[in-house]
């Protein structure tokens, strides 16, 4: 069951609304507002750039917009379809934009030069060149979704794949609220639904974030400007531990248990192996055992990053 945000709620009926209480998220009227108004400015920098790209006349309309248990939204989603994963940044939060499969063909047929038509063929995936014909087409698509989401916030959407099958697609959790978009392009004669998925959190976020920086004076923000810096350099001085592990082997209680002095465990890592640099319980680096003077070192041959 899905959670019905306001904007939905006033373009439709009186009628009350189920309340999902797995699903305590919701949409304040501002919020709403301010991502319908998102949306739309895609919808209509998208609807420029598939008329040009295409040659045909297209357009892009904005059907709604609804917060839903991930589950549920992939549920409504066909068996088979294009479903283009996206990541944003700075958030590095994924998102989903899924094209039916007739629609794809038809965008894939006007890039080729062919006329704008329901080529009404059985769904199969693109091959190489149809996949890079789209991938263009579908760069220009993430341009018009960063522009139309600057007026909530800066941020920016490519594309990480090509997928046909939703029920494999796990994103986020099967209970995290995620904001559907629900859309509806015309490609000359061929309409089809389009929806576009973006994680809650994330977006909400960056609204209320927003919203605190609007809410401050000049002065407020010099002071969190120093506060933060402040808390940066103290989380610099701050003492951890650091320990360079060998790789551990599984032993049974009883093998445990008759352990005695003069014992060999073999452990699973072979000698020229490096060792793992941990913090807080997260591995961090690697490196390769020696010493300096007369204790033991670890010099850092990789991070994690790098491996």
């Amino acid at each position: 069951m899905s959670v019905t945000s306001p904007m939905r709620r006033r373009r439709g009926s009186a009628a009350p609304v189920a309340y999902d209480f797995r699903s305590p998220v919701t949409l304040t009227r501002e919020h709403a507002r301010a991502l319908e108004v998102a949306v739309q400015n895609f919808a209509r920098q998208w609807t420029t750039v598939l008329t040009s790209r295409l040659g045909a006349s297209a357009g892009v309309a904005l059907d709604g917009l609804e917060l839903a248990p991930y589950a549920d939204y992939i549920d409504s989603l066909p068996a088979a379809t294009t479903a283009v994963v996206l990541h944003s940044e700075p958030q590095r939060a994924p998102a989903l934009l899924q094209i039916p499969t007739h629609l794809t063909m038809t965008m894939v047929d006007c890039l080729l030069g062919g006329p704008a038509t329901d080529l009404d063929i059985a769904f199969r995936e693109l091959t190489q060149i149809e996949s890079r014909l789209m991938g263009d087409l579908l760069d220009h698509a993430c341009a018009d979704l960063s522009y139309g989401f600057a007026s909530v916030a800066p941020v920016t959407f490519s594309v990480k794949g090509l997928r046909y099958n939703p029920g494999f697609i796990q994103l986020v959790g099967a209970s995290d609220q995620v904001l559907v978009a629900r859309l509806t392009v015309d490609v000359g004669p061929v309409s089809g639904p389009v929806t576009l998925m973006l994680p809650a959190d994330p977006l909400l976020g960056l609204l209320r974030s927003a919203e605190e920086q609007g809410a401050r004076s000049a002065q407020e923000d010099a002071s969190h400007a120093v506060a933060l810096t402040r808390l940066v350099e103290g989380i610099r001085d701050v003492p951890v531990e650091v320990h360079a592990r060998f790789r551990g082997r599984a032993m049974s209680a009883s093998d445990v248990s008759a352990l005695a002095v003069g014992d060999v465990i073999p452990l699973h890592h072979r000698a020229d192996t490096a060792l793992d640099i941990v913090v807080g319980g997260v591995t961090l680096a690697r490196g390769a055992i020696g010493a300096s003077g007369t204790r033991a070192a670890c010099l850092v041959v990789s991070t994690k990053e790098e491996s």
